[in-house]
């Protein structure tokens, strides 16, 4: 699917790879980088890919949730969490690294089942989502 205006683009790069550093061209994040002890390196004070793709896939998860609500005249908490687990690994044909998602949906108050009605709409229009739909089974559950 493509994008008929881009509205908004980031810009960032990262120096030294996954034991680096990466930066946003603003200046916004400037962000030590280091390998976790489960792929290898030294867990350092650092963060990783993983979970900068975590906290940016659970803010556009929400995003997405809070638009799909509103449009349906549902109005989430104010404290409605999107957490996200994001691993790495082997690929099953050995040609490199995957990764795997799962999304867990928080909203006190709100009706389970509207809920979840609600996730499987967000799914749909979420950029993150979309993004890699055809590549990473997403798991998608409500607290």
């Amino acid at each position: 699917m493509s994008v008929t205006e881009v509205l908004y683009t980031a810009h960032g790069y990262a120096i030294g790879g996954r034991s680096g550093k990466g930066v946003t061209n603003d200046k916004k994040l400037d962000l030590t980088l280091s390998v976790p002890a489960g792929l290898g390196g030294d867990d350092g004070p650092g963060t990783n890919p993983e979970q900068l793709f975590a906290i940016g896939y659970s803010a556009c998860f929400l995003g997405a949730l809070k638009m799909v609500a509103g449009k349906e005249k549902l109005r989430l908490p104010d404290d409605a969490t999107v957490s996200a687990a994001i691993g790495i690994g082997p690929r099953e044909d050995g040609g490199g690294f995957g990764i795997t998602a799962s999304l867990t949906v928080t909203a006190e108050g709100v009706d389970k089942a509207k809920l979840e009605e609600l996730v499987q709409k967000a799914h749909i229009v979420c950029p993150y989502s979309n993004a890699i739909h055809k590549t990473v089974d997403v798991k998608l559950s409500v607290a």
